[in-house]
């Protein structure tokens, strides 16, 4: 909550102050979750993060080491790290810039989720808990953290039993996907989710569809939207483009992690086998099926691979289409695509699957409920002369969807919670 006493006076205007009234400031947050901070994917929780750290400090904590990545990624660097660390070979408490910290945990856990029956999985999980905690404490106490906030990224398993350790002031569980849905979550999640929601203070989600189904279990859920970074667009880089060098257009185009359990294989087959003379770029990693799909037998199908987060504007500037084609499944139906405002941000046309979490987007992006109305979309959007008001209003809305907005919304529900428990 906002202390007037640290406030630097001289360095504040009068719409600043009015604007630090409103939001959280000057306190101590404690982010735990499923994504390390060394993830080269695109991360919510690491935005949040960043956003925390302009007005608070904010300890930034990796998933510990469980022993079978241990013994399966022992060449790998970012496990090797975690080892050292834990060999007391590297310190684990690093510092990211001012008023953020990451801690690699000194701890390694056992790997649980095969186990039966439930009590057994929950006997070693609490054990689990209790070494994570206890390393989260010693950082802690090296940094001076104390009446802190714990903010809990969507981890049921390793996080189950933190709140009864850690004992934090405030306790926020923030659900970004129903991960339920995957084989290795479902195992022992139908037991846990709806027990850690509602054993929490406060839930945040990124849906409308996911805040119902955390009511169901806590009545403090809301809906807090979606938050979007734009890295500058510069010349830098432009020359990795060098892999679109022979591909026709129409370029359509998709960014992100390329996984069947959530884009839609045949959808993507069908507009290559209709379209021979468009070319559809699909850029990001690809799992074992899209790896030994049909697709790659498509002349008119181009795969780039991994490419790094600032790359990724630069392709998206290239496609004279984007696409978004999901299947829709409970993993997908209330998921915020945060590739849409990535789309948007840069004026571009947007053809997408229609679900539930994309209605909020209709008036910018043309939906489909099926393949045929997909091509039909496309073919729309292809033959697109958007005016300079259209490719305005596209950017504006998705520069709406600022971490900014996301993490202010979070701030008043917060302050509103804080406060009656101070009251009390």
């Amino acid at each position: 909550m906002l202390n007037l006493r640290f406030l630097p006076w001289n360095k504040i205007s009068v719409s600043h102050f009015f604007k630090l009234i409103e939001m959280l400031v000057n306190e101590y947050i404690v982010i735990v979750g499923q994504q390390p901070w060394d993830t080269t994917l695109g991360s919510n929780c690491k935005d949040i993060a960043l956003e925390f750290s302009k007005h608070n400090q904010v300890l930034y904590v990796n998933s510990p080491l469980d022993r079978f990545t241990a013994i399966t990624g022992k060449n790998d660097a970012q496990i090797q790290k975690r080892k050292e660390v834990i060999a007391g070979k590297q310190p684990g408490l690093v510092k990211i810039k001012e008023n953020l910290w990451n801690l690699y945990p000194d701890c390694l856990v056992e790997s649980i989720n095969w186990l039966k029956p439930f009590w057994l999985f929950d006997w070693v999980n609490r054990y689990n808990n209790r070494q994570f905690a206890t390393a989260i404490k010693n950082a802690l106490a090296v940094l001076g953290f104390n009446d802190y906030i714990l903010f809990n990224d969507n981890e049921l398993i390793k996080c189950f039993y933190l709140t009864a350790y850690l004992h934090p002031k405030l306790k926020i569980y923030y659900s970004r996907d129903y991960i339920l849905s995957t084989p290795y979550w479902k195992k022992h999640g139908f037991e846990l989710e709806p027990k850690i929601i509602a054993k929490n203070d406060l839930c945040f989600t990124n849906s409308a569809y996911l805040m119902d189904y955390c009511k169901q279990y806590n009545p403090h859920s809301y809906d807090i939207g979606q938050g979007c970074n734009v890295p500058a667009m510069t010349t830098a880089g432009l020359a990795e483009l060098d892999d679109l060098s022979g591909v026709h257009k129409p370029i359509i185009g998709y960014v992100g992690a390329l996984q069947s359990i959530r884009l839609d294989i045949e959808l993507l087959a069908y507009i290559a086998s209709h379209k021979p003379h468009w070319s559809l770029v699909l850029v990001g990693p690809e799992d074992e099926q899209f790896a030994q799909s049909e697709l790659h037998s498509f002349s008119n199908i181009f795969f780039t691979g991994s490419k790094k987060a600032n790359e990724l504007m630069h392709y998206i500037q290239a496609f004279d289409v984007c696409i978004n084609p999901q299947l829709i499944n409970q993993l997908t139906i209330g998921n915020y695509p945060r590739k849409i405002d990535e789309y948007l941000t840069l004026g571009k046309p947007v053809v997408a699957t229609h679900t539930r979490a994309m209605d909020m987007f209709q008036d910018f992006v043309l939906l489909a409920s099926d393949k045929h109305e997909f091509l039909q979309q496309l073919e729309r959007a292809v033959a697109e002369q958007a005016s300079a008001e259209t490719i305005g209003k596209r950017k504006a809305f998705a520069a709406s969807h600022s971490w900014e907005n996301s993490v202010g919304k979070m701030y008043g529900i917060m302050e509103t919670y804080l406060s009656k428990l101070n009251n009390k």
